[in-house]
């Protein structure tokens, strides 16, 4: 896996995946940035949570669940000193289906808690507390 990252002016920054593809990063205000993008440590929660639910669906949909929506809130403390990292996150599902069965939803979860998600292991490795949780809601049926 390969990546650039290009300083813009400020605080803001264009990265370019191996891939192809680009995202902007900008700081805040007070740090030199004009807060017009995600921050980086923003992008590693939210890419946290991007491999996370990919592995949820993937499972869930592997295990025939009937699921129509699926998200995962992000969470994170991170410490008040420099380095300013991740003491703590929580991922929690919220998957929403038909007929859902909760023991499938948390082997799902579990699996890419302790097996699957590269990057919550990852930080899990380096001493962050991840911690993982979710809730099943019933979809609605059309014209009920």
């Amino acid at each position: 896996m390969k990546g650039t990252v290009k300083w813009l002016d400020g605080a803001m920054f264009i990265g370019e995946s191996g891939s192809g593809h680009s995202v902007v990063m900008d700081g805040p205000e007070d740090l030199g940035g004009r807060n017009l993008a995600l921050r980086p440590m923003e992008m590693l929660l939210l890419g946290t949570g991007g491999c996370a639910i990919y592995d949820v669906i993937s499972m869930l949909k592997k295990s025939r669940q009937n699921v129509v929506d699926c998200r995962v809130e992000l969470e994170a403390e991170r410490a008040d000193a420099v380095p300013a990292v991740f003491e703590s996150m929580n991922l929690h599902f919220v998957v929403t289906g038909y007929g859902l069965k909760e023991a499938q939803v948390k082997r799902a979860v579990e699996l890419s808690a302790e097996k699957y998600c590269s990057a919550s292991i990852m930080l899990a490795k380096a001493g962050v507390a991840v911690s993982h949780s979710f809730t099943i809601e019933e979809a609605e049926r059309s014209g009920e």
